[in-house]
């Protein structure tokens, strides 16, 4: 069995290539970029949240209609830091992008990994807000043991998940999108679409460990295609990703962003976190 990386060294990996850039984006520029001269302006942000089912990363509270969850909390902080007030948006895989280029939200804080063909399209903020991987979620009945054991067979995920490309090209698995994380693994337990549902591997260990109903079920032990989440915003928007960038790096000094980990309860607890906390400590 080919074993992933582990959560200590992929984060310090991530850490690497992520943070030199941070001065390139903290560094002033000639003039300030339109966005966050509208959002000052308004004095509100429009900030994309990812509601993805019941994702520990966020949702929508069936009692009050909002948005629940780390990244939406994190965004509503982001904007009270920014002195704004925070209009959220919610977004799913599918649309997030989208409602980005199209102007529909000023940022994303919507769970979305950085990877190269998103930063080809996209501006991110370097210093990460957490990190994470994918796992696949399965009957224990079904025989799966290893990412291996996928090839050949039908995995669900969400339409535009960057999970998708290492479960195809690496493990074999025959791909099937579906419009969300509820919808696919409703896929799953219907038992005819797919044999495995491949998402964010906290929320699916937290459904097979705290949710009876998903007692018959088991995820791997390692993850797939681990990687920082970086909050996004259109190209060229530098003067918006530095005041961000200051914001979430006096975020991880405080220990605000640990603190809202532990209320959530999100386990397992994520190494980078501590990492930028020990780093940022003294800002």
């Amino acid at each position: 069995m080919s074993r992933l990386p582990g959560p200590r060294g992929l984060a310090a990996r991530a850490l690497h290539a992520v943070l030199p850039l941070a001065w390139l984006a903290a560094a002033p520029s000639a003039q300030a970029d339109a966005t966050l001269e509208r959002i000052h302006a308004r004095g509100r942000i429009s900030i994309g949240v990812i509601v993805n089912g019941n994702s520990a990363f966020g949702s929508i509270d069936p009692a009050t209609g909002q948005p629940v969850g780390f990244n939406p909390e994190l965004a509503r902080k982001l904007a009270s830091e920014l002195g704004v007030q925070a209009d959220l948006v919610p977004v799913l895989p599918t649309n997030r992008v989208q409602f980005l280029q199209q102007g529909k939200v000023d940022l994303l804080v919507a769970s979305m990994l950085l990877t190269p063909e998103r930063a080809a399209l996209l501006d991110y903020v370097p210093t990460p807000y957490y990190r994470n991987g994918g796992t696949a979620i399965f009957l224990k009945r079904s025989g799966i043991r290893r990412w291996e054991d996928l090839r050949g067979k039908a995995v669900c995920l969400s339409q535009g998940s960057s999970y998708a490309k290492p479960v195809a090209s690496v493990y074999g698995g025959e791909v099937k999108g579906f419009k969300g994380m509820s919808e696919s693994l409703l896929a799953l337990r219907g038992g005819a679409s797919c044999v495995a549902a491949v998402h964010e591997s906290l929320t699916l260990n937290q459904l097979v460990a705290h949710d009876p109903e998903w007692r018959d079920y088991a995820v791997l032990p390692d993850e797939v295609d681990p990687a920082p989440q970086v909050a996004w915003v259109r190209k060229g928007e530098k003067d918006t990703v530095a005041s961000v960038d200051r914001i979430l790096q006096r975020l991880h000094g405080s220990g605000w962003l640990l603190g809202l980990e532990a209320r959530l309860e999100l386990v397992p607890r994520s190494p980078l976190l501590a990492q930028l906390h020990r780093q940022y400590g003294g800002k």
